[in-house]
């Protein structure tokens, strides 16, 4: 194997490893909430993450020592407050989960305001520097269809929180997000085949390393 195929064959392993590790937790997470039987266990599915997170940021950041600190102050918080948490865990689920596509449907939104360039418009840019009238209308109209996919999924996310029982909602939530993704993107693109030619097309994995590229650059996608 050369090494530019040693080099894909690494990436896949590291994007199926991704893929298995945020399917796993999808369905810890979908047992956890729709468990008949809550405790310590379940609720330490909804936080684990968001410790993990705050964890891994904390070491990335200049002020390491206060950040981690903090970090641990909030493990004793969520400790002190376990029976608490036990009782209510899965509106830590319902937060992670609207609250993520809800700053997600905002990030995207943003962009379209006047003066700013839309979020795909900013990836095909990199993918093909200038872009054609037809590409900049396109990817205006992409944007707007990311931000009514993340603002839909927050909204019904709610109201089956709030209408039916916790079990379809994690249901919605846990185990449909993925696939639900998956559709999005299979959608965008065949949009995609169908309005643009084929030279002024990017493929999926362009799109995704576009992604990592403005990520890179700045942290996260400038407007």
């Amino acid at each position: 194997m050369n090494t530019t195929g040693a080099a894909r064959f690494a990436q896949a392993c590291r994007w199926g490893g991704v893929l298995a590790l945020g399917l796993a937790y999808a369905v810890a997470s979908h047992l956890a909430a729709a468990s008949a039987q809550p405790g310590l266990p379940q609720a330490l599915v909804a936080v684990l993450p968001l410790l993990a997170l705050a964890a891994v940021l904390a070491w990335r950041s200049p002020q390491r020592p206060a950040m981690l600190a903090l970090c641990g102050l909030a493990c004793l918080a969520f400790f002190a407050a376990r029976h608490w948490l036990v009782a209510h865990y899965n509106w830590v689920f319902l937060l992670q989960h609207t609250g993520t596509y809800t700053l997600l449907c905002a990030t995207f939104a943003r962009t379209l305001l006047p003066g700013r360039t839309p979020m795909i418009s900013q990836f095909a840019r990199i993918v093909h520097g200038d872009l054609s009238p037809a590409i900049a209308a396109y990817t205006r109209s992409a944007t707007w269809a990311w931000v009514l996919y993340f603002a839909g999924i927050a909204g019904i996310s709610l109201l089956l929180f709030w209408l039916a029982p916790v079990a379809v909602w994690s249901t919605f939530a846990n185990l449909l997000g993925i696939p639900l993704l998956g559709l999005m993107f299979a959608a965008e693109y065949a949009a995609r085949c169908h309005v643009l030619p084929p030279g002024e097309r990017a493929g999926p994995l362009e799109a995704i390393r576009a992604w990592r590229q403005a990520s890179a650059q700045s942290g996260k996608p400038r407007p």
